[in-house]
């Protein structure tokens, strides 16, 4: 039995012949949802003028409407890479003030915990081990460091972070946001620095891996002299 026309759309892409406009009027006719449903083909329609009655008025309010849309979708990406972009160079800046903090201090553990915070715009910079065996260095139970950060993975930004209490102590109200990063001691075993933040522009999720990986290995560095 041959489908009525409402169940059939034309198969443009195969026919060797365009439909003629009878047939598509009929179609659109028989399927008044066609265009409404695909509100992209309206980009490739040519509008009507304002002469007719309020359908037409509709038909170029929903091709104003499809392709306002877009443009701002548009907008949106390019604004959301600026910003991370403008982020990821504030973290980079930052975190050469607190390299520089470790070159010339004689506490590692209190310029990581004391000063860090503020050179780094964050609430709060813990260091934490599973066997740690310096004063200031909070305990963790075995096999933490490992189901936090994944083997091969050196820096990890949390845009909804776990285990605040355990990681950042008394300041663990404060955060929003949260980074961890491996600190790789010169005992072989791995120590983790949690970095807190309130504010999420403070530890951008993208491209600061390499830069917090890198401040990781500067604070293992300063361990180690």
């Amino acid at each position: 039995m041959t489908a009525p026309v409402a169940d059939r759309e034309p198969n443009l892409a195969v026919s060797e012949t365009p439909p003629s406009p009878e047939a598509v009027e009929a179609y659109l006719v028989a399927n008044p949802r066609f265009l409404a449903e695909r509100l992209h083909l309206f980009r490739a329609l040519e509008p009507p003028r304002r002469i007719h009655d309020e359908r037409i008025a509709d038909h170029m309010a929903a091709m104003l409407g499809a392709e306002r849309r877009r443009a701002q979708g548009l907008e949106a990406e390019i604004n959301a890479a600026a910003v991370a972009g403008r982020a990821g160079q504030g973290l980079n800046s930052r975190v050469r003030l607190a390299v520089l903090a470790l070159v010339r201090c004689t506490d590692v553990v209190e310029t990581v915990t004391q000063e860090f915070p503020a050179l780094l715009g964050l609430e709060a910079c813990t260091l934490l081990g599973e066997m740690p065996d310096r004063s200031g260095v909070l305990p963790l139970p075995r096999g933490t460091i490992r189901r936090l950060l994944s083997e091969g993975r050196d820096a990890l930004v949390r845009q909804n972070p776990t285990d605040i209490p355990l990681l950042h102590a008394e300041a663990a109200s404060l955060v929003a946001r949260d980074a961890l990063v491996r600190v790789p001691v010169w005992t072989g075993q791995s120590w983790l620095l949690a970095l807190g933040a309130r504010d999420a522009q403070a530890l951008p999720a993208r491209q600061s891996a390499a830069t917090l990986s890198f401040l990781g290995r500067a604070v293992a560095a300063a361990l180690a002299r």
